[in-house]
């Protein structure tokens, strides 16, 4: 299982909001099946498996495009281990313990 974190940003709106686009990624978020994602104020974490995650990744970067955006720009981390299964949280947890 891997997870990724994804923002995608699209350039030269015309206007400094982009959260119309961003809702219009996360309504294609909600109809994949297979994935979790959890939306937070600086992008997206999805997790999954690899190649459903890269596979998503274009997806949701040519969505923009869709609504007549010229330049997209997006932003992709990706982390897969192999030792045990993780969730975002878990990482999080992780940290606060150790503090």
């Amino acid at each position: 299982m891997a997870m990724m974190e994804i923002s995608v940003i699209p350039l030269g709106t015309g206007k400094t909001s982009v959260s119309a686009y961003v809702a219009d990624i996360f309504k294609y978020l909600q109809k994949q099946k297979g994935i979790q994602y959890e939306l937070n104020g600086m992008g997206t974490i999805v997790t999954g498996k690899t190649e459903t995650l890269l596979k998503l990744a274009a997806a949701m970067h040519r969505l923009p495009f869709s609504k007549g955006v010229k330049r997209v720009y997006t932003v992709i981390k990706l982390d897969e281990r192999k030792d045990k299964q993780q969730r975002p949280i878990d990482k999080v947890d992780s940290v606060l313990k150790k503090l």
